[in-house]
């Protein structure tokens, strides 16, 4: 799933970060960062792949905000990783351990 692999990246989660408070441009959120502004366009494209993100042209400047729908998405997905099966598990089968 192309969200997970965006999230592994500490930067790209830290923009998540600061998009929870609202839309911001692509100049708001470079200038949190440390690195050449290439570097953050090439995060946000990720997160827009990925479908984390939203953009939308405004004139001369891009605005990105959090894609809700696919983070619910990815939390019922996870969600179901650790939820108990309703049929019987194999680590809950009575099998002994040595």
């Amino acid at each position: 799933m192309d969200a997970f692999r965006a999230l592994a990246d500490p930067t790209r989660r830290e923009i998540l970060h600061l998009l929870r408070d609202g839309p911001k441009t692509s100049g708001e959120i470079a200038e949190h960062f440390p690195t050449a502004w290439a570097t953050v366009s090439r995060h946000l494209g990720a997160l827009r792949d990925a479908g984390l993100i939203l953009s939308e042209r405004n004139g001369q400047q891009v605005v990105y905000e959090l894609n809700t729908t696919v983070f619910q998405d990815l939390v019922d997905h996870l969600l179901d990783w650790v939820r108990p099966s309703k049929k019987g598990s194999a680590r809950g089968s009575g099998g002994k351990h040595a």
